[in-house]
């Protein structure tokens, strides 16, 4: 057939041949690419009522998009011959590399997975492959594993298992399909995703000795091997945990093998990054030693009567331990792209995002988990770092259309390997694939979840990846907090809402950077109607989406002096998401303006717990402490913050005014000095009252001389009027506060509670201007 045309095909040349037919590379003359034929037997197909279950079984097995999955692209006739159209696959097979002999640890563990990987997303769509070997992998001269002739073994069963039977006579039997097949197959039960599980344990086996686990000089020999015999130990250079889980691939029982191939997966995974699954490798041994069974009986027993903890042999024997807080690593990407990396942290974001949907659950905010990312620290020691319950780490991969997010559930107190599966969609599904995992994990670790939470989970709009992808790389750059992120990143979702003027998370995205700038050191009033604006577009398109509720609190706070306003969207945004950190964090101040100080610092509090790497919580907290004159609290926070990051300037600000307030005032000037250091535009007024309060006026006065010369800014005209009350100087404060007032100063009205203006607190003009603001009494 060589140079033949078969319909628009020009056959190339032959590749292989067996039962199944004669397979050839040819060329697509319409669409000028190389594909694969596979020439079916002639008779295969009897009538046209089997030619057409074929087709329709064919296009079914077309829908099979995956990076570790050969595509069938059709199937067709041409001069009364019936052939597949396939996805040409260059490289060589898995058989041929085996040749060679057993393969090295590592190559195993990636190759299993990616195998794992593929099977898990055919079995997804139902889809049961039944002749797993060697000779149907090929790799690809990058690495790729991809997995040929998915279902054709059902394709060519007309009438049930006499196809398949056919293919497995004498002459065939020993180098065929048959050293491969699960027991079930050979007994005629039925074949499930299972019998995929346990071909896949004797790639695996094979690939670790460099022969088949089960031999037999006839069929005869081979098949009751298979059936009645277990496999020869693996040899003491494989690793336990891999043997443990190659030994539960090959039960002979369906029942007590992995029952998913993403199972595999998650265990394979864990073996390459050090997290070896527990009970995996606790089975393995108690398999080989039965005396170490009843060791583990007795002390179980012993536990029990003793009343000692049993959690830790609970979650070994299959058991989770209900969990109340977690915190999500970043996920590693395995693209090998540096410029991946965005894509990496805004799966991560939004795995974090969905957890905290839940209100049962804790969840630590993405501010904190990104100083762990590239971080080699013990599991158990970053779970104490963050008071959390239990981790989840992962990975992601994105591969043309398709994102495959890999999930483990680990035990904080003991570093246990609690769960772990692997998922995979097209990108358009991302977030009903993160909501999807989010629930799983909500479930494993018992979390109370109330029927409107799952209903928020899983009803995910698809979305348009172009835009998503900006979305996430907008984000990527706002959230490095600096000038040129902001820059960058407002201007990548700008663009894509240009483009995509329905996609709400690009608009929630834009308020989040808008309304950020609007508390940053070179704030513009203009950054909150912009963040306004975006917000209420990203709500109009979903109205579930908590932080765009959050951000019309914050404008509503800041911008519109809206109390009430403010109030209820911050109440939107907690029934929506329980855990977001900044909310509670700006909800702590809103308290404080009502006067209801201690409900303040019980929030600052929650902020801190969800997010207790970012020092400002802790500092900022302590500054509460200084409005309620509670000076030791406020220095054991700030000293705290301080903790986190030395060089934190609010931290030495609350130091500086809590240590004033003291009488401590050499340590106040040299904490004041500090912070002016870090931010001398911002908090020099911090050192003019640290001078004034010691006596040392004149150098206090000429230090705020020397301010007063720069322009102002908005913090400023909160700021400068309460270094000239340190100088008793209430008329020029007033001054400052007036002009403060007319420049609509975002922070102004917190002047009514704070303890700066104490002196203020009598003065007609000070009042009226309280009242202007309307603020409460």
């Amino acid at each position: 057939m060589i140079g033949q045309l078969l319909g628009h095909y020009r056959i190339l040349d032959k590749l292989g041949a067996g039962g199944m037919g004669e397979v050839y590379r040819a060329h697509d003359e319409r669409l000028d690419r190389d594909v694969a034929l596979k020439v079916l037997p002639i008779g295969l197909l009897a009538d046209e009522s089997a030619r057409k279950r074929f087709r329709k079984e064919a296009l079914a097995l077309s829908k099979l998009n995956h990076p570790n999955i050969a595509t069938v692209h059709d199937f067709d006739s041409a001069d009364g011959t019936d052939f597949l159209v396939m996805e040409y696959i260059p490289g060589v097979t898995l058989g041929d590399k085996l040749s060679a002999g057993p393969m090295p640890v590592q190559e195993i563990l990636k190759l299993g997975r990616q195998l794992a990987e593929g099977l898990a997303a055919a079995h997804e769509h139902n889809v049961v492959h039944r002749d797993l070997k060697p000779g149907n992998l090929r790799l690809l001269p990058d690495g790729r594993l991809k997995i040929l002739d998915f279902g054709l073994a059902k394709l060519v069963q007309p009438m049930g298992d006499e196809a398949v039977t056919a293919s497995l006579t004498e002459t065939h039997a020993v180098a065929g399909t048959l050293p491969y097949m699960a027991p079930e197959q050979l007994r005629r039960e039925p074949v499930d995703a299972r019998s995929d599980i346990w071909a896949l344990g004797v790639v695996l086996y094979e690939m670790a000795v460099g022969a088949r686990p089960f031999q037999g000089q006839t069929g005869f020999e081979l098949s009751s091997a298979i059936l009645t015999q277990a496999p020869p130990p693996l040899p003491s250079h494989v690793p336990t945990d891999l043997r443990a889980v190659i030994e539960r691939c090959l039960d002979k029982e369906p029942g007590r093998r992995y029952q998913h191939a993403g199972e595999v997966c998650a265990a394979l995974e864990a073996i390459q990054t050090g997290v070896v699954a527990p009970w995996a490798v606790l089975r393995y041994r108690l398999a080989r030693r039965p005396w170490l069974s009843l060791a583990v009986a007795i002390v179980v027993v012993l536990m029990i009567l003793a009343g000692l903890n049993f959690n830790r042999f609970r979650t070994l024997l299959g058991g989770i331990p209900r969990v109340q807080s977690l915190a999500v690593l970043p996920l590693e990407n395995l693209s090998g792209d540096p410029e991946q990396e965005y894509f990496a942290d805004g799966m991560t974001e939004q795995l974090i995002t969905n957890l905290a949907k839940i209100g049962a659950l804790k969840v630590i905010s993405r501010t904190s988990m990104m100083q762990y990312k590239g971080t080699k620290k013990p599991l158990p020691q970053i779970a104490k770092e963050l008071n959390v319950d239990a981790l989840i780490e992962g990975s992601v991969l994105r591969e043309g259309g398709q994102v495959r997010i890999t999930a483990q559930l680990i035990q904080a107190s003991t570093d246990q390997h609690l769960w772990a599966e692997t998922y995979q969609r097209d990108l358009r599904g991302v977030l009903a694939l993160q909501g999807e995992i989010a629930s799983v994990i909500a479930d494993k670790v018992r979390a109370a979840v109330t029927p409107t939470e799952r209903a928020r989970l899983a009803s995910a709009h698809p979305v348009n990846p172009e835009t998503y992808e900006a979305y996430l790389k907008g984000m990527f750059y706002l959230n490095q907090a600096t000038p040129e992120g902001y820059q960058r990143g407002l201007a990548i979702l700008n663009a894509a809402v240009a483009k995509d003027p329905a996609d709400p998370l690009a608009y929630a995205g834009l308020a989040s950077g808008y309304a950020t700038l609007g508390h940053s050191a070179g704030a513009r009033l203009e950054f909150f109607p912009m963040a306004r604006a975006a917000a209420t577009k990203a709500l109009s398109l979903d109205e579930t989406l908590a932080e765009a509720h959050f951000v019309l609190a914050d404008v509503k706070l800041y911008y519109e002096w809206d109390w009430a306003g403010a109030e209820a969207e911050f109440q939107r945004a907690f029934k929506l998401n329980p855990s977001i950190a900044m909310a509670h964090y700006h909800y702590a101040w809103f308290l404080a303006l009502q006067g209801r100080l201690d409900e303040a610092i019980k929030e600052h509090k929650r902020a801190w717990e969800l997010d207790p790497l970012d020092p400002g919580n802790k500092s900022w907290e302590g500054w509460l402490y200084i409005t309620g004159k509670r000076y030791d609290e406020a220095i054991e926070a700030a000293r705290m913050s301080l903790e986190l990051n030395p060089d934190y300037p609010i931290g030495h600000f609350v130091l500086a005014e809590a240590y004033a307030a003291k009488g401590l005032h050499d340590k106040a000037i040299e904490e004041a000095r500090k912070a002016a250091a870090v931010d001398p535009a911002s908090l020099r007024f911090i050192l003019v009252r640290a001078l004034a309060f010691a006596g040392r006026k004149d150098e206090a006065r000429k230090l705020l001389t020397e301010q007063e010369k720069q322009r102002p800014t908005l913090w400023d005209y909160m700021a400068v009027p309460s270094a000239y009350l340190a100088l008793g100087d209430k008329d020029e404060a007033i001054r400052w506060l007036e002009a403060g007032y007319k420049a609509h100063s975002p922070w102004l009205p917190w002047i009514k509670e704070e303890y700066l203006y104490e002196p203020l607190r009598s003065d007609p003009r000070f009042q009226d201007l309280v009242r202007r603001m309307n603020l409460p009494p």
